[in-house]
């Protein structure tokens, strides 16, 4: 019996229309591409289009998502790392048997050495590549930290040299080498496996602790033995092309490596404490790349205020906000959407955090004299339209940046502030003129970062009518609410919560703004001008989110202030 096409079966499907399929197949002979290819290369479908569409041909399941229960340590642990990764294999336990999974079942050669070694029957099934590499590198069990522990103890003198070509090494793969390597291996693994912002390596008087930032919140994984301080710190220096002799002054390096096969820059800070050298490490993932500006998930009034003062041809856009409250990711966002060949665009970061194509980006290195300062004052020399700098930090880089927004440049930048109108105040407090504020500053964004309800195990609930109160909510409004609770499962490290968004408060600065700041009013009479013209609040726009089901009334209680909750209730 002759099988069915790939084609026809993704007809069947629903996944292409007969015109797609035709106009692929007509491109197939003329290039000599498999039709899969071609398919791909015009988005027709998905790899996990053709993988389902693949094992129905085949008649074996399709498995869409390899899920932890499915991962069987004793089975990945007699199949070696580089083998999986190379023929895009993985054995799991699926429906109660050993299950082969496979991104390409016509390779078979894979496939009989793998069944060889899971010793007894075994079937197949289909995923797609994405899901099978991806399952691999958070499934594969790599050495625990207390088997590393086990083994310091044993190996009694450490070391801690650096493989030829860290960079172009992947860390999962250094296995054999010396147990302070694979220790501080783990730890970034870990980490990055975790989703954690920042890895921190604490000394204290009897311990050596190892927390990570995930979420926002500090949580405690390794504790390696005091011993091993000096050597830990010292690999990490090594890795980091640091002094490793220097031990009294703070030094900051940077680290390029590959963690599950994904480019990870890692910019180090090494501070000297009273029980040694503190190490922090930042991470940044530069495979996500940047987000689209509608994937911040505004709300209408507020993107739609964002939108056109973006368009606008000069002027100053300020996001504010706390470290690590996403204001450079809502930056990335707006040049994303700005970006445009016939645009010439330009930005002095610290770091450069993201590549975006087609942008040029300026490193600051003030070791060289390469200030916010002097960097902005030598690219308004290279006829820009629109700069990005990564900070207002001081008088002089808030000044070039007023009289670049003046002289007809679009100027991106940050500041910390506590909310849209306070930025005001501070520029004014950083000795720039409230006239001259009142004719630049077109647009601030103040934004924090509320973690989100875990999908998997979150619960409805009716919260105390004072909590209600407190946001700034009424009993009636409050009854047209599902209100959910945090619970804490195996998926989100039993803390409820998993991932973050953002909620904003977006103050443009129009006629009657730049008539109070000309006036030095308080920012508090900024902001109630603003709010009575439409201005969302933080806290409003946290019950937003409340309203969406994204996060906790406890959650938004804890980012956004409370008494600004009180005071926007939406007026009868």
């Amino acid at each position: 019996m002759l099988r069915k096409k790939i084609g026809d079966i993704l007809i069947d499907l629903n996944v292409i229309t007969e015109d797609q399929l035709q106009e692929c197949l007509k491109e197939q002979k003329e290039t000599g591409k498999l039709l899969g290819q071609v398919l791909l290369e015009k988005g027709y479908v998905s790899s996990s289009d053709l993988a389902r569409a693949l094992a129905r041909q085949i008649e074996i399941p399709f498995i869409d998502a390899i899920t932890e229960q499915m991962a069987d340590l004793s089975l990945l642990r007699k199949v070696p790392l580089k083998f999986l990764r190379q023929h895009a294999v993985i054995p799991i336990m699926f429906e109660g048997q050993k299950t082969i999974v496979t991104a390409n079942p016509r390779d078979l050669q894979p496939l009989d050495d793998l069944a060889l070694l899971m010793e007894g029957d075994v079937r197949y099934a289909v995923s797609s590549e994405t899901s099978i590499v991806d399952a691999i590198n958070k499934y594969y069990p790599l050495e625990t930290s207390k088997e590393m522990m086990e083994e310091l103890t044993e190996e009694g003198e450490s070391e801690f040299g650096i493989p030829d070509g860290i960079e172009d090494k992947d860390i999962m793969e250094q296995a054999n080498e010396a147990p302070i390597v694979k220790l501080v291996n783990h730890v970034i693994y870990q980490g990055v496996k975790e989703g954690a912002s920042d890895i921190h390596i604490e000394p204290f008087e009897k311990e050596l602790r190892v927390r990570y930032r995930i979420n926002g919140n500090m949580y405690q994984r390794v504790i390696p033995p005091k011993r091993y301080q000096g050597a830990i710190v010292s690999r990490i220096k090594i890795m980091s092309n640091l002094n490793i002799a220097e031990k009294r002054i703070p030094q900051d390096g940077r680290i390029m490596i590959k963690v599950a096969n994904k480019p990870i820059d890692l910019r180090v800070s090494i501070l000297p404490c009273n029980f040694g050298e503190r190490v922090v490490m930042r991470i940044l993932d530069k495979s996500k790349g940047a987000t689209e500006l509608e994937a911040l998930d505004m709300s209408k009034h507020d993107f739609d205020v964002v939108r056109k003062n973006i368009e606008r041809p000069n002027g100053i856009i300020l996001v504010s906000g706390p470290t690590g409250s996403g204001k450079t990711t809502t930056l990335y966002s707006i040049l994303t959407r700005l970006n445009d060949p016939d645009v010439n665009i330009i930005t002095v970061e610290d770091p450069v955090e993201y590549t975006i194509s087609g942008i040029s980006q300026v490193q600051v290195n003030e070791k060289v004299g390469l200030t916010f300062a002097a960097a902005l004052r030598s690219i308004l020399r290279q006829d820009p339209d629109t700069c990005l700098i990564g900070e207002i930090r001081d008088t002089e880089t808030a000044q070039i940046a007023t009289q670049a927004a003046l002289t007809g440049h679009l100027v991106l930048s940050t500041i910390h502030t506590n909310s849209s109108p306070a930025t005001v105040t501070r520029l004014i407090d950083m000795g720039i003129e409230p006239f001259l504020i009142a004719s630049s500053l077109v647009c601030v964004i103040s934004q924090r970062l509320v973690r989100k309800l875990c999908d998997k195990c979150k619960q409805p609930y009716q919260p105390e009518d004072e909590m209600i109160n407190r946001i700034g909510l009424t009993t009636a409004e409050a009854a047209e609410i599902t209100f959910y609770k945090p619970v804490g499962c195996d998926e989100c490290l039993k803390t409820g919560y998993t991932g973050r968004r953002a909620i904003f408060e977006v103050m443009e600065v129009d006629d009657e703004i730049a008539s109070l700041i000309i006036q030095k009013v308080d920012a508090t009479v900024i902001r109630d001008r603003a709010m009575a013209k439409g201005m969302t609040v933080l806290g409003m726009d946290g019950v937003r989110r409340i309203k969406q089901g994204i996060t906790s009334i406890e959650e938004i209680m804890s980012v956004a202030y409370v008494e600004e909750a009180q005071e926007v209730r939406p007026e009868e």
